[in-house]
């Protein structure tokens, strides 16, 4: 198929505008950071291209149904969703430097979805239970989400090494320097999170709307439900430390840590390890 190979294409860009942050990294040339924000969002249009075109390839298949049913459909998706919130971050923060951070989220996710042994690109009729308009609500709110919470993860490891450089007494130079400021990362932190909250929340309400349509049931326990609801009780807690505690920080970053752990056991973790109505997604 078509859009296979330009996901495999993607793949291959992601790389190759990983590799360029890094050379920035190493080399601090603003002409190599322009472009690979440059590569970046050429990469993102063809992967753009990519999602549509297989979405137009299930229609002239006679199946018809929106490129988000399986494991490397919504590893793509996830992929494109991290691409699109790192260049939105990066367009207001003019911060080339964030993409360092950002890009091997985005390269991991769509790599494994092309390269793994074993993922299947092939597209298939939706079983039963995928069969709802509460499919696309319930998949684009949980992976903006997720897109979100990875470039608060991103931004945090930011923080952490910044911070520990400052706590070492040791001066700012290199790379580093080139880092945004404690106070705006910290900001950039919660403000990542508090975009990705109610877009989890979001996720969980479609998902138990469709659980209802699909099972009878709005929630069953299932390993997948009480995994979101175990990350969603993370991100309640960094924003009620927030907002009542006035936790800033390091305490904030290693939060945002633990929710992203929590985000990918979600993910990967139930789908591979746990058996419930969810595994279908494997």
């Amino acid at each position: 198929m078509i859009s296979s190979k330009l996901v495999t294409t993607v793949t291959f860009l992601y790389l190759f505008c990983m590799v360029l942050y890094f050379n920035y990294l190493a080399f601090r040339s603003r002409k190599l950071a322009n472009i690979a924000v440059i590569a970046t969002w050429i990469a993102l249009l063809l992967h753009t291209t990519a999602i549509l075109w297989r979405w137009r390839e299930s229609y002239q298949l006679g199946i018809g149904h929106a490129p988000l049913s399986n494991m490397y459909e919504s590893l793509v998706f996830f992929s494109w969703c991290i691409t699109s919130t790192y260049l939105l971050v990066e367009s207001k923060l003019k911060s080339r430097i964030i993409g360092v951070f950002a890009l091997p989220f985005s390269f991991l996710a769509i790599a494994y979805a092309a390269l793994a042994p074993g993922m299947s690109a092939r597209i298939d009729p939706l079983i039963p239970a995928l069969q709802s308009n509460w499919l696309h609500a319930h998949v684009i709110t949980c992976f903006l989400s997720y897109a979100s919470f990875a470039i608060s993860c991103g931004l945090s490891i930011m923080f952490l090494i910044k911070i520990s450089k400052k706590e070492g007494g040791q001066p700012e130079t290199g790379i580093i320097a080139s880092f945004p400021s404690l106070e705006s990362l910290d900001d950039l932190i919660y403000k990542t999170i508090a975009v990705g909250f109610p877009l989890l929340t979001l996720g969980i309400i479609t998902g138990a709307a469709w659980a209802n349509y699909a099972w009878g049931a709005y929630w069953s326990w299932d390993p997948k439900e009480t995994w979101s609801l175990i990350t969603w009780f993370v991100y309640a807690i960094f924003l009620h430390a927030r907002f009542t505690r006035e936790w800033r920080g390091k305490r904030i970053a290693i939060l945002s840590l633990i929710g992203f752990g929590a985000v990918i056991f979600t993910y990967f973790g139930v789908n591979y390890v746990l058996s419930g109505l969810h595994s279908y997604t494997s």
